[in-house]
């Protein structure tokens, strides 16, 4: 029973240690017509993340604000063929035709 306890409590505090909510990223997904950027905004691990639309200006800001880490396919590539990889947006091109 001890031995449970140690071994859990060491990997909750190994957990602890690797999250880290000071660090933020951002995944840049693309600038639309209407002048709003699309991107991801994750705060400790970037696979954990919000989808976010502000305009271009606010985003801007937004990165300087909160000293973001900006990641992208080479530096946190998205698994396509991964059926729990997919994003809000994908739902109308990928989810809704059926």
């Amino acid at each position: 029973k001890t031995y449970l306890l140690e071994f859990f409590k060491g990997i909750g505090d190994e957990m602890a240690e690797e999250f880290n909510p000071e660090k933020r990223f951002v995944r840049f997904i693309e600038k639309r017509d209407d002048g709003f950027v699309e991107f991801e905004f994750a705060v400790g691990e970037p696979e954990i993340f919000a989808e976010m639309i502000l305009k271009a200006e606010d985003y801007e800001i937004f990165c300087k604000e909160q000293g973001v880490v900006m990641i992208d396919q080479n530096t946190n590539p998205i698994d396509e063929d991964n059926d729990f990889e997919w994003r809000l947006r994908d739902a109308t091109e990928k989810r809704l035709d059926k």
